[in-house]
């Protein structure tokens, strides 16, 4: 069939006979791609499984009687696969205190869309932990301080998302370990009173750790060292 160019030609190449080398690798690249293409990744219009893995945590605060049970339900992507993940899709709070229905519910809508959005999810934990309440907030079950009951909420998604491994888990490596037990049992001796069998009690009178917001902070040898995460004024 012959072709009539009426236009200026810019430039040409010359076509060669594909080797079966080339034919191969070209195959096995392809395949590459489709493969690459079938890895499905967290995004908005990702649909809903009939069913979903669930995880509820109980929150318990002295600013209400009743608890608030927080559920998270997870979504298996590429199951079965070296690709397999787990990541958080969407999220309930329940609570017979019904005094912050309005707000809650839509924070757990937004909640949710932020996690059915996809990517780094992990900043929702921040974002709400420094959310503080203007009549104050108040401490947990072993010392730790919260601002806030959006607060408390955030710390309840902390522990999920570290659970699912989005969070790696800020643990004291052996030699803090030891350190902070040696200095816990000083001070028990210096004060004369037994360990207690809950590690989550720490010392009357100990001060909140800046660090970790646990009030665990004591005065050990001349400095100010916590007894939780080992953070010490002295380094």
């Amino acid at each position: 069939m012959t072709i009539k160019i009426d236009k200026k030609i810019t430039g040409y190449s010359v076509v060669q006979p594909e080797k079966e080398g080339t034919k191969d690798k070209s195959a096995t690249a392809d395949a590459k791609r489709e493969a690459s293409g079938n890895v499905v990744q967290m995004h908005e219009k990702l649909e809903r499984p009939d069913m979903l893995l669930g995880t509820t945590y109980k929150v318990k605060t002295p600013l209400s009687e009743h608890s608030l049970y927080v559920t998270i339900n997870d979504i298996i992507l590429n199951p079965g696969t070296e690709h397999e993940l787990r990541r958080p899709f969407e999220i309930f709070i329940n609570s017979k205190n019904m005094d912050h229905f309005q707000w809650i519910v839509a924070l757990t809508r937004i909640i949710s869309a932020v996690f059915r959005k996809g990517g780094d999810v992990t900043f929702l934990v921040d974002e709400l932990r420094s959310v503080f309440d203007p009549r104050g907030g108040y401490f947990k079950k072993g010392g730790k301080y919260m601002p806030s009951l959006v607060a408390e909420i955030g710390d309840a998604i902390e522990s999920h998302l570290r659970m699912i491994g989005l969070l790696k888990s800020n643990t004291l490596d052996e030699h803090q370990k030891k350190l902070i037990d040696e200095k816990r049992a000083q001070f028990d001796s210096y004060a004369n009173k037994a360990e207690k069998a809950d590690p989550g009690d720490f010392p009357t009178g100990a001060q909140l750790c800046i660090k970790c917001n646990t009030k665990a902070v004591i005065k050990m040898d001349g400095c100010m060292t916590c007894l939780n995460c080992g953070d010490s004024k002295c380094g």
